[in-house]
């Protein structure tokens, strides 16, 4: 019986508490083993020489344990075992190219990627291997180098074949290098990266990096990229991007026509629930090494002091329980202002809608939202929402904010206005095509009354008189609405289809109270966005002035 098959058996068994994500991987990972169609095979001698590796050379250099051999747990062999283990049956090269190990802090994840490294580096017959610890800052990245370091020094097998210098290992008999790689290195240019080592993604805020280390992999045969990271703060950056690429494709398993990446594996520890952090029994599932690598005992001093001190429990659901937060300050926590739900505008088939805009010239985006109810469910508030760049600083704006424009761009949530400044009348034209494209008709639009007064009047064109209401932007206006908006979001109560910009601007939200406890929303951070959240609330605060009336014509 192969590790995969045994940690299958404690899952099944209850003997381990693990997500419903680890589950739906390991089911699949089974069904693999036994499927003799499939264009992969799995090699157990292949994955046992990889933890043979590990535990033989590999020795822990701090802590308790300093000094003594690597002794991997069941969940770490079953994960190399899926890594190493699956081979092509042509080629014999390894299928799996990314691994996307998501894992609760102090459980041993450094340990697991330096063993991993070493072997790249020594043992995985590759000629002139590069391998690179990736980081966003120097000092992040070069945790795990060090660690694999320190583990050479203590094996003197590696050692007598290896030279360390002050940033990089050298392998003496097949050329190998193992450096440190960050946003601040001299160059990223150039890399034929056989093995990437990505420690804490959550803290990888420009994606150029990572896109780097991927595009560095193309000229090997089989480079493999493990990604190891607890959770972050919610930013919609390339920590999210991986995390809904790996979701996509837990789902796809079981999905005929669902998203397929054969060659990325997702292992997701983490909790299914956020009230499952008070629940003991819950623990493991974010926490595979509890009781072992991890103290139990130190966990639960944690949890105690969390629910004495709410300020505590931000930090402690994303560590310590894999638990997607917004950052400390925010105004809304992840749990609230998410939401999958997904709708088609067309079948819904609504007769008018309320816009709501937050215009900007050059550095912000622009936003124009649409809200609108339907007569079958009017408790369920929908969004569609569009964005504008001004086009000649689209490239400046994916560099500087480090925010995956370009993408969404690809995605159609965002737009380009031609030249270096919004031209208003694309946000016109936007709502004109909502009209003509799926029959909605604008019956009211919030705008700040600080907008441009040309754009006014062309909206007034288009949609008549009547239909422009100024918000005054400040606490006396948006207090009581946004605290409403605030309780819709959390009743899941509103629907906007994913909208990943949507998302990324309700988490940069935060507040401004006074001493009365009004408030009005401010950025977390002086580089972050909340345009679409200041669009989304102006559209809420005409439609509560106006719902009586509203509602007649649903």
């Amino acid at each position: 019986m192969n590790y995969i098959e045994q940690y299958w058996q404690e899952i099944q068994n209850g003997n381990v508490s693990v997500s419903y994500k680890i589950k739906k991987v390991y089911e699949h990972l089974m069904q693999k083993l036994s499927d003799d169609k499939s264009r992969y095979f799995f090699d157990e001698k292949q994955a046992s020489y990889v933890i043979e590796f590990i535990e033989r050379f590999c020795k822990h250099s701090k802590g308790k344990w300093a000094g003594k051999p690597v002794f991997l747990e069941l969940w770490q062999k079953a994960a190399i075992s899926a890594m190493f283990g699956f081979l092509d049956k042509e080629t014999r090269f390894r299928q799996y190219r990314e691994v996307i190990l998501f894992v609760a802090r102090k459980n041993g994840k450094s340990t697991l990627a330096s063993g991993i490294g070493n072997y790249l580096l020594f043992a995985d017959n590759e000629a002139g291997p590069e391998i690179y610890s990736v980081a966003t800052k120097k000092d992040q990245a070069k945790i795990i180098w060090t660690e694999a370091s320190r583990m050479i020094r203590k094996s003197p097998a590696l050692a007598k074949r290896s030279k360390i210098l002050v940033s990089e290992i050298k392998c003496n008999f097949n050329d190998g290098t193992f450096k440190a790689l960050s946003s601040e290195s001299n160059s990223l240019d150039g890399l034929n990266v056989h093995g990437s080592l990505i420690d804490e993604l959550h803290a990888i805020k420009d994606k150029n990096l990572y896109d780097v280390v991927v595009d560095g992999m193309t000229a090997r045969n089989q480079p493999l990229s493990l990604i190891i990271s607890t959770m972050g703060i919610v930013r919609e950056g390339i920590f999210d991007l991986k995390y809904e690429e790996g979701k996509r494709i837990i789902d796809g398993y079981s999905q005929a026509d669902g998203y397929k990446d054969e060659t990325v594996l997702p292992l997701f520890y983490e909790l299914d629930k956020r009230e499952e952090w008070i629940n003991p029994a819950c623990w493991q599932k974010a926490n595979p090494a509890l009781g072992t690598i991890k103290s139990k005992e130190q966990l639960a001093v944690k949890v105690n002091r969390a629910k004495a001190e709410s300020k505590l429990l931000k930090n402690l659901l994303c560590k310590d329980f894999n638990i997607r937060e917004t950052a400390g300050e925010a105004f809304l926590s992840f749990e609230q202002l998410n939401n999958e739900a997904m709708f088609d505008i067309d079948l819904l088939k609504p007769r008018y809608g309320i816009g709501g805009v937050d215009l900007s010239s050059t550095t912000d985006l622009t936003n124009a939202t649409l809200i609108f109810k339907t007569r079958d469910n009017l408790d369920v508030l929908y969004v569609e929402q569009m964005y504008w760049i001004p086009e000649d600083l689209f490239e400046k704006r994916v560099q500087e904010d480090n925010i995956p424009y370009d993408i969404w761009y690809e995605r159609g949530f965002i737009r380009k206005c031609a030249g270096n400044r919004i031209n208003y009348h694309d946000v016109v034209e936007w709502f004109i095509e909502m009209q003509q494209k799926h029959d909605i008709y604008l019956y009211k639009c919030g705008y700040d009354s600080w907008s441009a007064a040309y754009f006014v009047e062309d909206m007034k064109k288009q949609f008549g008189e009547m239909t422009m209401e100024a918000v005054i932007q400040g606490k006396k206006t948006l207090s009581a609405p946004m605290k409403n908006l605030e309780a819709e979001l959390t009743a899941k109560r509103i629907i906007y289809n994913n909208n990943p910009v949507l998302k990324w601007c309700m988490g940069n939200v935060s507040v401004d109270i006074d001493k009365n406890n009004n408030i009005q929303p401010c950025k977390t951070s002086r580089t972050l966005r909340i345009d679409g959240f200041a669009g989304l609330l102006d559209a809420f605060v005409v439609l509560e002035r106006n719902l009586e009336d509203y509602l007649n014509l649903c």
